[in-house]
């Protein structure tokens, strides 16, 4: 009989309920990505995960805050990355903004991020409260890279202007990589992310449209 991971006779301990939130969070990604979010319940998810239906119910009120709560895990969890890759250091501030650029590649053209994701966005298409979140996730997502633009704008590394226009253009061009790598163009090795070179090599060209486009010199 599942327990949720508590103990007999008492509550879980705080380990076992981050375990326990964690995996219901792993879940129910793997669900809406196979079967789509319209095409998933909370009860079916929770016979998947082999955890009893009040486990689910008790964290999650229903299917739009259990998908809040797997896509913030996301949207977190990518910022920290964009953050990450340019903060090493020692290349100013338009070398940092490289460095967030190709990690968002690196992660958008692996394919359970783009399962996931195209899913996500397809559904978004039929569904205006849908679509409305995912605006909003996205704009969370990239503010980072707004960040590092205005901050290489007022380095004098890029030409003056609206940051979010300008990172706009450059997500178009990024997310022409990763269109290209998810359509197999360049090849996925066997572990499902993309070639290194290959995928170096298409960022490079693009990076190079957006810096001689928005460069200050």
């Amino acid at each position: 009989m599942d327990t949720g991971g508590r103990k007999p006779g008492g509550r879980p301990t705080r380990e076992q309920a981050a375990a326990i939130d964690a995996r219901i969070l792993d879940g129910a990604r793997a669900v809406f990505c196979r079967k789509g979010v319209v095409n998933s319940g909370l009860e079916e998810i929770a016979t998947e995960l082999g955890v009893s239906k009040h486990t689910l119910y008790r964290r999650y009120s229903n299917k739009a805050a259990l998908l809040e709560a797997v896509v913030g895990r996301d949207v977190g969890r990518f910022r920290e990355a964009l953050l990450s890759a340019a903060g090493e250091g020692g290349v100013g501030a338009l070398g940092a903004l490289r460095r967030a650029a190709f990690r968002y590649v690196e992660i958008g053209s692996s394919r359970d991020y783009a399962a996931f994701y195209l899913s996500v966005s397809a559904e978004a298409a039929v569904s205006p409260v849908l679509r409305e979140r995912l605006a909003s996730w996205s704009r969370d997502s990239l503010e980072p890279l707004v960040g590092f633009v205005s901050t290489a704008q007022e380095a004098g590394e890029l030409r003056p202007g609206d940051p979010a226009s300008a990172c706009g253009i450059l997500i178009d061009l990024l997310e022409g990589v990763n269109n290209r790598i998810r359509l197999g163009d360049d090849g996925l090795g066997d572990d499902g992310t993309a070639g290194g070179p290959s995928l170096l090599r298409l960022f490079e060209e693009r990076w190079a449209v957006f810096t001689a486009a928005f460069g200050s010199g």
